[in-house]
Formats: structure tokens, sequence, C-alpha cells
């Protein structure tokens, strides 16, 4: 899948989520929020009353209540659109999917072999456990994990990334996703999946945030709304018998109307934030979607949130993957240039990541370059798993670098000596976790060459980051401890897991579960697969087995470990907006009360004149600002229910803190001046 920008309001999802505005007023989907749905009847009500008023049966001034049930209405319209329009971002995303569907011809073998017969089949004819043969050029058919071959495959489609990646047989890069395409030599693909289980299906139903289930959070959050909203229900009915009571015992004033009483109702309960939840939550989803993440459900995302642990393997995730050339250290008598002319030139035909950084690191040291190998009649020797060490020979000259113990063979073999000198260099370099090559030229030993895991900058501060959000760090590296203790050193990690086995990963994770924390990991093997099912979020690699993915409830689709930090920043800010907007629709209840109170009671109690703080020009005016106001602030939140709180990585007090001086103290200023401003629109205006 491209990665699409779906800006904000962009003019394609205005007119759907309009409509579907329109379409969610039916009762049985308003019912699915209970304080929506009490504004629902509310509308229905003063509707009524306003066609009642029209016929003098009076329950108020015509136009008032037509402006009431108006604007109540129009409250209901802007929580629907504004679910509506977190909804239609996932849908255009799922739409950019569903282009990925389409139909294709495989090649099903007849024979899990190369060389078997085959025959052409649709790809939605496939099923689980079919073998089928993908050459050059070819679409893959099918989810699968590749049993044969090696190939270059292009997954643009998939993850956006336009460099291709290899899939093999065995190991943890041999699954494959139906919709790619083969770009060079061949794969025998073993099918995973049945029609309609494929990746790119599954990733269909996940982005489709109208079908998402609701989290534990938000559940609770809905229980305390619902809460509130019955006890303002109570005390507004019982406001108009307290006020029929007030006008027979003081003779004054009239009754306070039901209009007035639905209006009061709809302005005390927490309309706000019950308007933007199912809103914040499909986009927290979205969100995730946005980085190239898929979630299975907004419980994972939400999840994310309140991590307290994060499990990361080293290779890839803190390091750059690739151990690198750092220092050259030569034997006694021997100068380091000449130490690094000799490890080059044994590096020019080794194209690892580790000799090209050998390459380059003589280059840059002592400018070492433009060496003329045909004149040299260069002759490479090329590494093996027997002899461990590869190198050239120039002549009769024999260069060569690899394992100690493997040069220390080749040297005395050639009658050489292998100075002690360097056997300290070597164990020095050892104790620091990097990796020691020794380097000879004939029987002579010049010294070692330092490789080390390269942190990657930056990630120190991160996990800074994350300490002070409280979150603790832990690296799973296969590395011995003395290799792991280094790298966790430098990296800046809490803690580490040396010499990691499947085992060991599961009982660390059931160990801090056991605890009460709430625990997150990477992974992409299949070894990985039992650890990724125990954590709380488990995010697998795209380019790791279907095992790891099926254990998962994230797949980050660029395959980039670092991600997770990323996830568990996109889970805080969905817990944030949510609790920011929370304190917000709460705060902002306070101005209300000081607008409508005194305007409901005002004639039968004139003594509530003094609540009058705003000094609103007359009591229509009053209860008629509040419910403008009142509708007008969903739309005002929400871009920022579905773009989301700016992120801050502080602790949960720190946050606490700053939302109650932001978002509480904000909640209760701004209504008292959007409340006033109206006010003066409407008296201005000569509508009130």
């Amino acid at each position: 899948m491209t990665r699409s920008a779906f800006k904000l309001l962009d003019p394609a999802l205005l007119r759907p989520a309009m409509l579907d505005a329109l379409r969610k007023l039916d009762p049985r989907v308003q019912w699915r929020n209970p304080v929506m749905f009490v504004v629902y009847v509310g509308s229905w009500l003063t509707t009524g009353l306003a066609v009642e008023a029209l016929f003098g049966a009076g329950d108020g001034q015509p136009g008032f209540v037509f402006a009431i049930a108006m604007w109540l209405w129009f409250t209901v319209l802007f929580a629907n659109f504004a679910e509506a329009m977190a909804e239609g971002r996932s849908k255009a995303q799922a739409a950019s999917l569903r282009s990925l569907k389409k139909q294709a011809w495989a090649k099903k073998l007849e024979a899990p072999d190369a060389n078997a017969k085959w025959h052409p089949i649709e790809s939605s004819a496939l099923r689980k456990g079919d073998h089928v043969l993908v050459q050059a050029a070819d679409v893959i058919p099918a989810d699968g994990e590749v049993i044969d071959g090696v190939a270059s495959v292009d997954e643009s489609a998939i993850t956006g990334e336009s460099a291709p990646v290899i899939r093999e047989s065995g190991g943890d890069f041999s699954a494959v996703t139906g919709g790619t395409r083969v770009l060079s030599d061949w794969i025998v693909v073993r099918v995973s999946v049945n029609p309609g289980e494929t990746f790119v299906d599954r990733m269909i139903a996940m982005v489709e945030g109208a079908k998402r289930q609701k989290t534990p959070n938000e559940i609770a959050l809905t229980i305390l709304l619902v809460a509130l909203t019955i006890v303002f229900l109570v005390v507004t009915v019982s406001l108009l018998p307290f006020s029929s009571f007030g006008v027979a015992a003081s003779g004054a004033g009239s009754p306070v109307s039901v209009t007035v009483l639905v209006a009061l109702l709809v302005c005390l309960i927490p309309t706000t934030i019950a308007g933007l939840l199912s809103a914040i939550g499909v986009a927290g989803m979205s969100r995730m979607m946005q980085a190239n993440v898929i979630a299975t459900s907004g419980r994972a995302v939400e999840a994310a949130g309140d991590v307290d642990v994060l499990l990361m393997d080293k290779t890839g995730t803190i390091t750059l993957g690739n151990r690198q050339a750092s220092e050259f250290i030569p034997a006694p008598g021997v100068r380091k240039a000449d130490l690094a002319d000799v490890a080059q030139l044994a590096s020019l035909a080794d194209e690892t990541p580790e000799g090209r950084s050998i390459v380059v690191l003589a280059k840059q040291q002592f400018d070492l370059r433009g060496r003329d190998l045909q004149a040299l009649q260069a002759s490479f020797v090329h590494f093996s798993a027997q002899t461990r060490m590869s190198g050239v020979d120039l002549g009769a000259r024999q260069i060569r670098k690899g394992a100690a113990e493997a040069i220390r063979k080749h040297v005395l073999a050639l009658g050489g000596h292998f100075p002690s000198a360097v056997d300290a260099a070597v164990e020095s370099v050892a104790n620091k976790g990097s990796t020691p090559l020794v380097v000879c030229d004939g029987a002579q030993v010049l010294g070692v060459v330092e490789l080390k895991d390269i942190v990657k900058g930056g990630i120190k501060e991160r996990f800074a980051e994350l300490r002070r959000m409280g979150i603790q760090t832990v690296m799973i590296t296969g590395d011995n401890r003395l290799t792991a203790a280094a790298i966790a050193a430098e990296a800046g990690v809490d803690d580490f897991l040396a010499e990691a086995t499947p085992e060991m990963k599961l009982a660390l994770i059931r160990q801090h579960q056991a605890e009460g924390r709430l625990v997150a990991m990477t992974g992409d093997g299949t070894n990985d697969a039992p650890a990724l099912a125990q954590a709380d979020v488990a995010v697998a690699m795209n380019s790791g087995t279907q095992a790891a993915k099926e254990a998962s409830n994230m797949v980050d689709l660029d395959s980039n470990p670092t991600k997770l930090i990323e996830v568990v920043e996109t889970g805080k800010q969905m817990l944030m907006t949510r609790g920011s907007l929370t304190t917000f629709s709460v705060a902002n209840d306070v101005a209300k009360y000081f607008a409508i109170v005194p305007a409901a009671f005002v004639s039968t109690y004139p003594q509530l004149a003094a609540l009058n703080v705003m000094h609103l020009a007359s009591p229509t005016s009053a209860v008629l600002s509040a419910v403008v106001f009142n509708a007008l602030i969903i739309v005002f939140l929400i871009p920022l229910a579905i773009k989301g709180v700016p992120y801050r990585a502080l602790g949960a007090a720190t946050l606490l803190r700053r939302n109650l001086l932001i978002y509480g103290l904000g909640g209760v200023l701004v209504p008292f001046v959007g409340i006033k401003l109206i006010d003066l629109v409407l008296s201005a205006s000569g509508l009130v």
C-alpha cells in the first residue's frame, strides 16, 4: 500500500461523512451511545413541543422552542459527523488496500518440487497447503511460506518501500504476502491461508474502524458518562415539581418549561466527550495505519499506551544490525597505517557489511584508495565456514584476515609466530563486547581489526524519554553476557537478557506480567512466536514468519523494529487525547450552570440573578446561547479528537497536572467566553 496522507478535512471525505451522519440518526445506531441517545430523545421531544407551540398549546414561544430543537439536532449530527469522519479516514485506507486484491493466476504444483508439473489456476481457488511456483515477473498469488528457492520480491504494494527484499526458504525471512511481485529468480511457496483469510483481507478488516470493539478503558469511561447522565436526568426531572411548588408558594413567576429543562439536561450531561469518544478510538487505529502498523483492534492500540516494559531485539533495533570496523590495533613493531593497508587489501572482495566497513575505515583514516588489482595480479580468497578466513593472494604473498584461532593455525603452519601482545588485544576487544579480526601478511601477524555493534544514533535519548515516562527497556540478544552488558551500557537500556532462548523470553514476559506490568515486544522469527503470543502488545515484522505474525496483535509493514517505540507513543497519545477531552468536557459544564440555572428559575427565585455573572441579555438568550455553544464546541474539537493531543514524553503525574491546567482550566474559561459571545450575537441580531 502506498502511503497516502488522508487530510483531516479532505473534501473527498466530507460529503460521505455528512451522509453517514444522517444515516446514524437511526435509533438503533444512536442507542450505542447512551449519552447522545438522551440528546437524541430530547431533540424529538423539543421538536414535538415546537410543533405544538405553533398551534398555541404553548411550552414557550414557537421561535425559541424551534431554535432549541434545531440546535439539539445539530448537536446529535455533529457527534455523528465526528465519528463518521474518523471512520471515513479508515474506510479510505481500506479502499486503497482493496486495490491490492486483484485476481491473479497461479502455477499450482502437483508436488512440492520446483521441477514438478504445474498447471494454471485462479488464485481464489487456492487452498491452504497448496504449493505454487512463482517465477520472475509473477505476482505471488496468496500468503505463504517459501519452502524452496530464493528470490528478490517487490513488496512496495504492501509496505510503500521501493527497495526489493530477499525471500528464501528456511530462517526468519521465508514469509511472503499475496499481491507482491517476484522480480528475479524463483521460489516455491506453500499457501498458508484459505481464500478470504489473506493478510490483505485481515488488513482491510482491521482498518475498518466502524467494526472495532470498544477498549476496556473506553467501556469504563462510557459507564462513568452513563452514570453522570442518569444522575443529571434524575436531578432535572425533580426540578419541574420543585419549580411548580415555588410558583405556588410565592404566587409569582411561572414554572420552568419542559423545553428549558431539556436544554438544561443536555448542557449538564457530558455531551462533548460522549460525542467525540468513538472518533477518538477510531482515529487511534487510523494513526497506527498511517504509521504503517496494522493493529488487530483498538484494544491493542490502547494497551500500547499503558505499557510498562519494552522488550526489544538488539540487532536492528538498538544496533544498526551489522558490525562495523571501528579501530585498527597494530602488533608491536607494526605501523597502524601498514595494518590498515593490508586489512583493506584483504577486504576488497569482501561484500559483507563488515568487509566494506574495513575498506571505508582505511580510507577515512589513511586515505587509502585507488588500488590497481589487475596490476597486482590479485587472486581473492573468499570466506568459508571451514577456514574462517578470507583474503587475497598477490603472487606468492598470502594476506588473510579472520578469527584469531584460524589465523593462529595459518601463521603457525607457515612457520610464523603469534605474538602474545596480539593475544592480549584479541582478549581486550572481546571483553568490550566487540569482535576481533586478526590480520596477517604471510607468516607475520600485523594486528587486530575491532568490529563492533554500532548503537543507532539518538536511541539513547529515546530510551531516556521512555524512562521519564516510567517505561522499563529490556534488550534481548543471543550474545554472551559480556557483549550484551557492553552494548546495553552504551545504548542506555535498563536491563538485558543475554543468550536468550524462546523459553527464556517467555519466562521473562510472564515474570513482568506476574508483577502487574504490561509488556510489549517485537519479533520476526518462529522462535519469537511463544513470547509474542504472551506479550500484551506484540508487534511482528511483516518480513518475518507467518507464525510470528499470527501470534501478534500488530504487524509492522515496514519491518522496522524501532517502530515499537512509535507504537507506544501512539497508544499514549490516544489515552492522553481521551483524558484531555474528558477533563475539558466535565469542566465546561461549570459555565453552563451559570447560564441556564439562573435563566430557568430567576422568575421564581429572583435571588438567582446573582449567578448571572456573564450578564446575559435575557433568560431566553441565556438558554439558547448555552445550547448553541454545547453544539459548536463538538465541531471545534473534532480536529483535535481525530488528530490527537500533541504527545509529550512526560510522567503520569506531570501529564495529569498539565491536562488539569490546560484542559481543566481551559474547559472552565472557554465556555464563559463562548456563551457570552453567542449571547451578544443573538441580542444584536434581535433573534431573542
